[in-house]
């Protein structure tokens, strides 16, 4: 392991190494020997550190060869790794951070994409654009070009005002002169015979298709009204859903009215709660024996009383 040739590797600019070969450059540093320089990084490592496929990492690996950060010692076989030889031309030296600072500020300095650097070309100043096809003339007629008629390709309309013939058109069916007093031509009245069409679903739905007849007159739909068989069965089963509730209510109150007639007449009359009580206890007991007695036994289950 090499801290000071990976130290080394990664202050190297931009324009030398990008970000993949810089890693590439670390790991096979990370591998090297001080003093030999020669690495053994190994295939799965330098994938792994580098994050790419093995194909990629041996391009990666043949382009550091070619900036001459490395060189091949020995070529990898199968059960040997390949053997690197790191910076033989000479290790370059750590950037100050003086050299640092001023490697920044040309970096900033610099167009954001060189293709569109213009720093070496004066720029000339922008020309006034053209206004009409007169403009593409002259300026094609100083660059030497031939200059064509400008205009539609199948040619040009006659000069003539008169293109389109005063008064009124012909061909077109006579309007309503009382309802149109400037001639319009009316357009034809609608196919249907209602004053409006049926609605697209109403044969779907069941809804009549000649309008209702609960109107004098046929409508084309009578939703807003409820006349239509839809409105009729939604409203037959709220009606249903009514007068079940109204069933329920009036049950809930005559039980509740029982009820306080009972609280009532425990209130008045106390002495009959307590004989019913008594009368309810007596029976209960009577019941009780005459099971024990059809069971054949004095326990409760029809078996002895005791015993052990």
């Amino acid at each position: 392991m090499s801290i000071h040739l990976m130290v080394v590797a990664a202050y190297l600019p931009g324009d030398v190494v990008n970000q993949t070969q810089k890693l590439a450059l670390m790991k096979i540093c990370d591998s090297a020997d001080d003093e030999t320089r020669l690495s053994k990084p190994g295939i799965r490592r330098l994938r792994a550190w580098v994050g790419v496929t093995e194909k990629r990492c041996m391009t990666i690996v043949t382009e550091l060869v070619a900036k001459g950060l490395i060189e091949r010692v020995e070529v990898g076989k199968q059960g040997r790794r390949a053997v690197y030889r790191v910076f033989p031309m000479g290790v370059p030296p750590t950037p100050s951070n003086d050299d640092l600072n001023a490697r920044f500020k040309a970096a900033d300095a610099a167009p954001k994409n060189p293709r569109l650097d213009r720093s070496y070309a004066a720029r000339a100043a922008p020309s006034k654009p053209a206004m009409t096809h007169e403009d593409i003339d002259v300026r094609a007629l100083a660059a030497g070009e031939g200059v064509r008629e400008a205009g539609f390709p199948q040619g040009n309309p006659d000069d003539d005002e008169g293109r389109v013939s005063p008064g009124k058109p012909t061909g077109f069916r006579q309007g309503n002169p009382k309802g149109f007093p400037r001639e319009t031509p009316s357009l034809p009245s609608s196919s249907s015979l209602l004053p409006s069409p049926p609605t697209p679903t109403a044969d779907a739905v069941g809804e009549p298709g000649r309008g209702c007849p609960r109107h004098p007159v046929p409508a084309a739909s009578c939703r807003a009204c409820g006349t239509n068989p839809r409105a009729a069965r939604a409203a037959a089963e709220k009606g249903r859903a009514e007068a079940d509730r109204h069933a329920q209510q009036e049950w809930l109150r005559g039980y509740q009215e029982d009820l306080a007639q009972a609280r009532r007449v425990a209130q008045e009359r106390p002495e009959d709660v307590e004989a019913a009580r008594l009368a309810a206890r007596q029976a209960a007991r009577e019941g009780r024996e005459k099971a024990r007695e059809a069971g054949g036994g004095d326990g409760p289950a029809g078996g002895p009383s005791g015993g052990a």
